[in-house]
């Protein structure tokens, strides 16, 4: 497989380890391109991801990403809820890895904010609460995801969320060519915007950082935009670590939310189940404080 092959150009028609035939592209990201394809021994549509091949990628740094790649989606795979996309296989096609997943019928979040604006409070705390629940059956099997985004939340028709890319996402697309290479040297995974500040200290990662994480995509989702957005990489972490959160002007019942899930300190934020019935809550039209003040030990 070519560098172009594996950025998406010539995959279609492809047979991928053997028995996934990809019959169209779905998407690409910083950590590599996903795209539609027929399982040909059980006859099922799915969805396939593959490593993005860099040309200056040195041959321990590939060999790194794809031990990274293959030890997070068996991870992924060991988690049972209908809000977290199933991992059906792990493989190999010329070297470069290929994570099997069930195929979600439904846009993005960050598709339907991109054609249809900012959610309502009620509707952006109904996705949270969905999410939530996903991340607390994740965090109870002992996997962090690492990479919450809208990018990373599906939505089908029937009312269905899904959380994808469970600690998958070692390499991500950044703005500047300084984040590209931190982000490619394991320094920092995951999105900038959506950065824990522990995370942004070079702290480990624990299950609040995926709490903050979620907590910022619902904050965009509602205010529709980046609080903590600077002009470069460095100045964005520094407003994270060290920025108050901005003052919410269309959150409503759910500011109190936000500021929860975006306390400074992991210790400060809810356990994801605690933030799942403050959500639910909002979403109901009831008080979020409600639910108690319960945060991570």
């Amino acid at each position: 497989m070519t560098a172009g092959e594996a950025n998406g150009g010539e995959l279609v028609g492809r047979v991928l380890g053997g028995r996934y035939r990809v019959t169209a592209m779905i998407g690409r990201g910083g950590m590599g391109v996903v795209a539609r394809a027929v399982d040909e021994l059980l006859g099922r549509e799915v969805a396939v991801k593959v490593m993005r091949a860099y040309t200056d990628a040195s041959g321990p740094e590939l060999a790194d990403l794809r031990a990274r790649m293959q030890r997070e989606a068996q991870a992924a795979a060991r988690i049972r809820h209908a809000g977290v996309v199933t991992v059906h296989d792990v493989t190999e096609e010329a070297g470069l890895p290929v994570i099997v997943m069930e195929l979600v019928d439904g846009p993005s979040l960050d598709e339907v904010l991109e054609r249809r604006g900012p959610l309502e409070p009620h509707e952006a705390a109904a996705i949270g609460a969905k999410l939530m629940d996903a991340l607390d059956a994740a965090h109870r099997a002992g996997v962090l995801h690492r990479d919450v985004k809208p990018a990373n939340v599906l939505l089908e028709p029937d009312g269905r969320v899904v959380l994808t890319d469970f600690g998958i996402a070692a390499v991500q697309d950044a703005a500047d060519e300084d984040m590209a290479k931190l982000t490619r040297s394991g320094s920092i995974v995951g999105s900038l915007d959506y950065l824990p500040p522990e995370r942004a200290q070079g702290r480990e990662p624990g299950p609040a950082s995926d709490i903050w994480s979620l907590g910022m995509t619902l904050y965009a989702a509602v205010e529709g935009v980046y609080p903590f957005r600077r002009t470069s990489a460095w100045s964005t972490l520094s407003a994270i670590v060290t920025e108050p959160l901005p003052e919410p002007r269309r959150a409503g019942a759910l500011t109190p939310v936000l500021r929860a899930l975006m306390a400074k300190e992991p210790q400060s934020r809810p356990s994801a189940g605690r933030a799942r019935e403050m959500l639910r809550a909002v979403a109901e039209g009831g008080d979020p404080h409600a639910a108690g003040p319960a945060t991570f030990p």
